[in-house]
């Protein structure tokens, strides 16, 4: 008891100091913010981070290029969304006053080398653009000028904006809108200098001031920001449509094996042990055929118990972590423009849920006859974190070699390492014994055999390959276009903003993936095959890979993405992501399969 005792007696402080970690104090940029100003008071701008513009995860720090740099750079103190989303904010040599406007004011002159020119030239052209922060705003823009034109003569001009016009919109005593614009400006070309020429460069910059009748930051046009990214994604219909008729097809289709076929199957069944009640118990299965005959291997424990549980487990926590984010995302509670505070949320939610992995995994691994209940906990808190682990070290090494704001610094590693050790961990243990010490015994309607049935060949339509391949993409097919949107959301410079939509395909998957699971389950069982454990699992669960595949085809067709950094976090994550996928939606599999198969052997007479 005393065991127990500890962590009801610490946790109390703990827990509250983690989530004040995880959360940090720091608003995320674009929220809207509690700064007010008087005239004539400073208003900081940070510079936060460059880099390609087709490459969103590829990102360095501002000061890394040859530009105008205090001789100190002071970092700000940021929250852990925004570290976990590359950002690197530092003080920079502008100064800007509250509405006071600023005419062509000297940043610094400087000096190039023929290195940094050539730093410089390669940046340009590879698009590279920055990005900014005024009171929690980001402004973007980008760091120069490239034009290429005719085929012959082929003409290639690079340039460098050296003068930058910051517009900034205020409201009574606070910043509602910040801008950058070389609109009106002449880059400096960078094309005709010898080898060995330095370069020598003025920064300059202007500010200027308007009054807004517009209140709050929220109540802008959205993709009112210069248009330099998009902001927002139409409502798209024929995807919706699409979806819903899968949906009903299914649905109905489903309906019709349980209230035509089932009926009519457990018609006969049940007729033909009353015309048979006065034979010998022997002549049970004789002239059957179908899924009665395996009434009695239907329920065999299948193996690799401990592992199938485990994928139960974690596939249950993330269930509930995705419908977690969608909700909290319903609320409001995250900001259209930053990615920032759903990565904190998702941190925190995934250690908070390991509960029920633990839960899930133990109750049913005991429920089906386990006996190593503490290295069924382990295996469960390892199937996901070991994967992630294992990628994030690659990915973030590959960040790292490259110099890229995205290497996660040591005190976030040490603290995400604290966390999961601190509050996932244990939630995990404890999710597990409270899960094995409610389990009863498996509640199965048929008695099982000692020595299990032959199972009859089968056609090759009934094969695993043939259900993973039907079951995977149906699944998929229901969801493709919306694919596209999350993939340019989370790979691209889209915003999502169509949670409600987001939510509605959610469940449309889900209830997808148990429809074709079920009708998936009954010509299986149908076929004298009682394999169906793992095959469950399976067969829906390959929606993952047809995800994979997809991530492939969106790499080489829809986008422009290139270079080590960005493929290597690409398709690292896009196989955790795949992976994801396949534990969630063969956990639905298979709980929707066991309550198919309960329910049509309660209804069958045996006795």
């Amino acid at each position: 008891m005393t065991v127990l005792g500890h962590p009801r007696s610490w946790s109390c402080w703990w827990l509250p100091l983690l989530l004040l970690l995880l959360l940090g104090t720091g608003r995320e940029p674009g929220v809207e913010g509690v700064t007010h100003y008087k005239a004539g008071d400073p208003v900081i701008l940070y510079v936060n981070k460059v880099g390609p513009y087709h490459n969103p995860q590829e990102t360095y720090h501002y000061y890394q290029l040859p530009v105008c740099s205090p001789e100190k750079i002071r970092h700000k103190s940021l929250s852990l969304g925004e570290v976990l989303d590359g950002d690197r904010m530092a003080e920079s040599l502008y100064e800007i006053r509250f509405r006071e406007n600023v005419e062509k004011r000297i940043l610094c002159h400087m000096q190039l080398s023929p290195a940094q020119v050539e730093q410089l030239r390669q940046a340009i052209e590879e698009l590279y653009y920055f990005e900014f922060v005024v009171d929690d705003l980001p402004i973007r823009g980008f760091v120069g000028y490239m034009e290429e034109s005719g085929f012959l003569p082929h003409s290639h001009k690079i340039g460098l904006w050296t003068h930058l016009d910051f517009h900034l919109e205020f409201h009574r005593d606070r910043i509602i809108f910040a801008n950058v614009s070389v609109r009106d400006v002449k880059p400096h070309s960078l094309d005709g200098l010898r080898p060995d020429e330095f370069l020598g460069l003025t920064h300059t910059y202007s500010v200027r001031w308007s009054e807004t009748s517009v209140e709050r930051r929220s109540d802008r046009r959205r993709g009112d920001d210069g248009g330099f990214f998009p902001r927002t994604l139409e409502i798209h219909w024929l995807s919706i449509i699409n979806s819903m008729v899968l949906v009903f097809l299914l649905v109905g289709f489903v309906a019709v094996i349980l209230m035509r076929v089932l009926r009519n199957d457990l018609a006969r069944y049940n007729l033909d042990e009353e015309t048979t009640s006065g034979g010998s118990g022997d002549d049970f299965d004789q002239g059957d055929n179908g899924w009665k005959i395996i009434h009695t291997d239907v329920f065999r424990f299948p193996p690799y118990r401990g592992l199938l549980c485990a994928v139960l487990g974690v596939g249950a926590q993330f269930l509930a972590l995705g419908t977690g984010i969608i909700v909290m995302a319903l609320l409001g509670m995250f900001n259209v423009h930053r990615h920032g505070a759903i990565n904190s949320a998702a941190i925190l939610l995934y250690a908070l849920t390991c509960c029920i992995s633990g839960y899930v995994s133990s109750h049913f691994y005991r429920q089906i006859g386990g006996e190593r209940w503490v290295w069924n906990i382990i295996l469960t808190t390892s199937l996901f974190s070991v994967p992630f682990f294992l990628t994030w070290s690659v990915v973030n090494s590959v960040h790292w070699a490259n110099g890229s704001t995205q290497a996660l610094p040591a005190t976030t590693i040490l603290l995400l390492l604290t966390v999961w050790l601190l509050v996932g961990f244990p939630l995990t243990v404890i999710g597990g014994i409270f899960g094995k010490n409610n389990a009863s015994p498996f509640d199965a309607p048929c008695r099982t055999k000692n020595i299990a049935r032959e199972i009859p060949p089968q056609p090759w339509y009934k094969s695993t390959l043939v259900h993973m391949t039907v079951g995977g993409f149906l699944p998929f097919s229901a969801i493709s276009v919306e694919l596209y949107y999350i993939f340019a959301t989370v790979w691209g410079r889209e915003q999502y903003t169509l949670y409600g939509i987001l939510f509605f395909v959610f469940a449309i998957l889900l209830s997808v993936g148990a429809c074709i699971s079920i009708a998936l389950t009954y010509f299986q069982l149908s076929g004298e095959d009682y394999r169906w454990w793992w095959r469950s699992v399976l067969s829906v669960g390959s929606t993952g890979l047809f995800i994979f595949f997809y991530s492939v085809f969106y790499y080489a067709r829809r986008s422009n993405m290139s270079g080590a950094v960005q493929t290597v976090e690409f398709f690292g994550y896009s196989l955790l992501t795949g992976y994801v996928f396949f534990l969630m939606l063969g956990t639905i599999s298979f709980f929707s399969s066991l309550k198919f198969i309960r329910y049509i052997y309660v209804n069958l007479k045996m006795d």
